[in-house]
């Protein structure tokens, strides 16, 4: 057991998130997320939805301040109607940790799949909120 480190955090985790390096991206996907979507590192963190995750994940990793968009969203499809709120949860909670905000972009949804297979990592969770995958590109610490 070590001390300060988030009970959310799986060994793999904790793991992964040392290993990535600067300009890396992590894939944080919601319950639905396929598995053609996922690299060759996975970590499951079963039972936990993203916000939570997210949060303590900020609390370690700072986001690249060399790109314009360290934050990818999953974009909503023509023709839905749906509102991802978790957005603004997602904005609130980076908004916490990063001096300049998420600055985020949402792509298309065929398109995060394939830059979520070339990602560094994918945690799956059980998040059960629409187009709530996003994905995270490390920076460095200063």
């Amino acid at each position: 057991m070590l001390k300060n480190i988030p009970s959310i955090f799986t060994p793999e985790l904790i793991k992964i998130l040392m290993e990535m390096g600067h300009g890396d991206e992590l894939v944080l996907a919601d319950g639905n997320y396929p598995c053609n979507g996922h690299p060759s590192r996975v970590v499951r963190c079963d039972g936990h939805g993203i916000p939570e995750l997210l949060d303590a994940i900020m609390k370690f990793m700072p986001l690249d301040s060399y790109v314009e968009h360290p934050t990818v969203l999953m974009e909503v499809l023509p023709n839905d109607p749906y509102v991802p709120v978790i957005w603004d949860t997602y904005r609130k909670i980076i908004g916490e940790y990063e001096e300049n905000g998420a600055r985020e972009e949402a792509i298309n949804k065929y398109d995060f799949y394939k830059r979520g297979a070339q990602a560094y990592a994918v945690v799956t969770t059980s998040e059960k909120a629409m187009y709530a995958n996003i994905i995270l590109k490390k920076g460095v610490v200063r």
